[in-house]
């Protein structure tokens, strides 16, 4: 991505990032990004809480955004959300029920981890996560491991402990569906956008027949380029963006040196980001 100046997928300290909103923005002015999107997990506090002047924004371009979890039969389903509006009361109000869901999710894997491995959090730390403003999940257990030496690092803990169990109670916290997901955002004025592809974990065949159902629900664009993505699988979502007439997207999906240490803003995983068009942005113009 580097040179072009854009990252459509980045996370505030609202979501699971590291950066408070205007941290972020000024991180990516001084990183050279002329565009930006912030998407955090289903929250828009992020959005509602930049409070830097006009002149401290000059020269970048933020968009509001969002990343909703889908339900999904197979791997991770998120569907981003670009130039909402961030003050739609059914947006905002599902978002509500997002968060109420999500404190039932990490308190259903707080009792599976001590089940399972006898891991067990100081109840003031439990609180403080409950009571937290923006959204919550597994990524706060996760750093709640490293506190306690379960682990090391946020991929550890997810891999020894927070995956396993997650399997285990996930069942229990299915999410909404992607046709909801597609709806809010196109109430709230948005572009619906099916982001990384490849968490879906399907073969090509239904993939193609999953974008296919999620356009006639309303889906607009696609994410080609991600931080996670092979070449191989930017140029199969490109080609499958041509076929299906779909925006093309892409980010670096940040969430800053604790969380995800490997992945850059603007840049991605050592500069993996090699952005060519995003056809989203133009089709963004006007509104630009």
């Amino acid at each position: 991505m580097g040179n072009n100046g854009i990252d459509m997928h980045t996370h505030s300290n609202y979501s699971d990032g590291d950066h408070t909103p205007d941290q972020l923005i000024l991180k990516g002015k001084k990183s050279g990004l002329k565009i930006m999107a912030i998407t955090d997990h289903d929250t828009l506090l992020g959005n509602q809480n930049i409070t830097l002047s006009r002149k401290e924004k000059e020269g970048i371009i933020i968009i509001p955004g969002i990343e909703l979890s889908a339900y999904s039969n197979s791997g991770r389903m998120h569907i981003l959300g670009y130039d909402i509006d961030i003050y739609n009361e059914t947006l905002n109000n599902k978002t509500i029920e997002l968060k109420n869901k999500s404190l039932y999710s990490v308190i259903g894997l707080i009792t599976q981890l001590k089940k399972d491995y006898n891991i067990v959090f100081k109840t003031e730390d439990i609180q403080r996560i409950i009571n937290a403003v923006g959204n919550i999940g597994r990524p706060d257990l996760a750093r709640l491991c490293i506190k306690y030496g379960y682990s090391s690092t946020i991929n550890e803990a997810f891999d020894k402990y927070l995956q396993p169990a997650y399997q285990k109670t996930k069942n229990t916290n299915k999410g909404i569906s992607y046709q909801e997901c597609i709806d809010l955002i196109n109430t709230a004025g948005g572009i619906a956008v099916l982001a990384h592809p490849n968490t879906l974990n399907l073969s090509d065949e239904k993939l193609e027949t999953q974008i296919k159902n999620m356009i006639e629900c309303g889906l607009r664009g696609i994410e080609v380029y991600h931080s996670n993505h092979t070449v191989e699988e930017t140029k199969k979502y490109l080609l499958l963006a041509e076929k299906y007439n779909l925006l093309v997207s892409g980010g670096s999906d940040y969430h800053g040196p604790h969380t995800k240490p490997d992945i850059h803003l603007g840049t991605g995983k050592n500069n993996n980001l090699k952005i060519k068009q995003l056809t989203l942005l133009e089709h963004l113009q006007k509104r630009l």
